[in-house]
């Protein structure tokens, strides 16, 4: 037995915990992946630093991993230059990976698919935000020509247009780890029922399994947003994600009482794999706004894109704060996005002990690390422990939601300010590229906009 399995016994012992008696078909968990790709992480992906390349990992039916592949047989995969400041890892950015031969567009002028049809493009899509008052479409390239070189025609006929590959996203959680209830990880009690009432959460993510026990009578809409003619993926991810938040008590949801829109990006493919994009995710945050959200948790991440990034600032200005995974590219990766953006919360994960995530992304965009290492989750037909800088996220998420909701902050910068009243330092003094501003700390009784925790 490892030391790190003993200490999580021995955590178990003394809190008197008992994991939740579930039956499930495969209890493998996740096999552990050598990372050697870059991440545009959803949360079930391993990436890895040095190369910047993709690896999307293979679901059977059960939810379990089973194996790794480059290209999905129903959609292609390519490379393309993503766009980023100056400094980022240019390799990084040639090699991101992309839905090949399509690209995204918002600031459209008037007239624009007639012309862009005349041009050998394909309109594929065309999404009206309506929260957020922009149209943004999907475009397949004329035969011949390449994505970059697509997008800088597309520049020079449409000047001021933003566009971009459509990069494809993944998800952060690679692991089977000792099992670790969310609740007790930071002395939480067991909490009544209404324990978050009045707040509205967010997540975009993977599916749900809205019927899974931990998840029986919980307040909690949930939407699919995947492309024309393709099916929902696996629900092992969106599950834990949405329990982790609003779950009952024995499976430790953090505010049991809270209002849930889910939204689930990730679609299957003819392999029998998941695969998520740029698109899918700018319609599910449209509907997040006009949803009014209190806070919007983002358990995915990739590669620097234009137009998501103008996507999410119009969300910023209408007042949504957004809480994302840092990534689990290791020490050595290039920033990940939509956390490396200066208006997103980013958030990376720690074990028991306090170490960081061996996976976690560093950089300065870190602002605050959570439990991340082992949490025990709901998966449909039962439950199992995963890591990631998924499953940090949602700490900050409901910390953020609870300031939000109570009318105490208004936008991210005094979200952060607020947070960053309740850290441990556990790096180096001040803020730093490791833990950001350090591990947050939850009340330890249930808390609440209305009701004093």
């Amino acid at each position: 037995m490892s030391s790190v399995r003993r200490h999580s016994d021995l955590m178990r012992r003394a809190s008197g915990f008992r994991r939740p008696r579930v039956r499930t078909t495969d209890r493998t968990g996740i096999r552990m992946l050598r990372p050697f790709a870059l991440a545009c992480v959803l949360l079930m992906a391993v990436v890895a630093p040095a190369l910047g390349q993709w690896k999307i990992l293979y679901y059977d039916k059960n939810g379990q991993v089973v194996g790794v592949r480059k290209n999905p047989t129903d959609r292609k995969v390519g490379t393309a230059p993503a766009a980023g400041p100056a400094g980022e890892s240019a390799r990084a950015a040639a090699t991101a990976r992309i839905v090949a031969g399509e690209v995204i567009v918002a600031n459209a002028p008037r007239g624009f698919t007639g012309i862009v049809r005349a041009l050998g493009f394909a309109v594929l899509e065309r999404a009206s935000l309506r929260a957020l008052a922009v149209d943004v479409f999907r475009l397949r390239v004329p035969r011949g020509l390449s994505v970059p070189a697509a997008i800088v025609r597309l520049r020079q006929r449409f000047p001021g247009i933003t566009v971009d590959a459509n990069h494809l996203l993944e998800a952060s959680a690679v692991e089977r780890t000792p099992e670790l209830h969310a609740r007790r990880l930071m002395g939480w009690r067991s909490p009544p029922p209404w324990c978050g009432r009045g707040v509205r959460i967010g997540i975009i993510d993977g599916a749900v399994d809205v019927r899974h026990p931990a998840l029986a009578g919980r307040a909690i809409e949930y939407r699919a947003f995947q492309g024309p003619g393709h099916r929902p993926g696996a629900a092992s991810h969106g599950t834990a994600i949405a329990a982790m938040i609003v779950g009952a008590a024995p499976w430790g949801g953090l505010l049991p009482g809270a209002e849930l829109k889910a939204a689930n990006i990730f679609e299957a493919t003819d392999s029998g794999g998941v695969s998520a994009n740029v698109f899918g995710l700018m319609k599910a945050v449209d509907w997040m706004v006009a949803e009014r959200v209190h806070v919007l948790n983002l358990s995915v991440a990739g590669s620097r894109n234009a137009v998501l990034g103008q996507i999410l600032d119009l969300a910023r200005r209408r007042g949504l704060v957004m809480v994302a995974a840092a990534g689990n590219g290791g020490a050595q990766a290039p920033p990940a996005y939509p956390a490396a953006y200066d208006f997103v919360i980013a958030v990376t994960a720690v074990d028991v002990r306090g170490a960081v995530y061996r996976h976690a992304n560093r950089g300065r965009y870190i602002d605050f690390a959570a439990p991340g290492v082992g949490i025990w989750t709901a998966v449909p037909g039962g439950g199992r422990a995963q890591s990631g800088t998924s499953f940090a996220a949602p700490y900050v998420s409901v910390l953020a939601a609870l300031e939000v909701a109570g009318g105490r902050a208004r936008n991210v910068a005094v979200v952060r300010e607020r947070l960053r009243t309740g850290v441990d330092d556990l790096g180096a003094p001040g803020r730093d590229e490791v833990y950001g501003w350090g591990l947050v700390r939850l009340p330890r009784s249930c808390a609440s906009p209305h009701v004093a925790g």
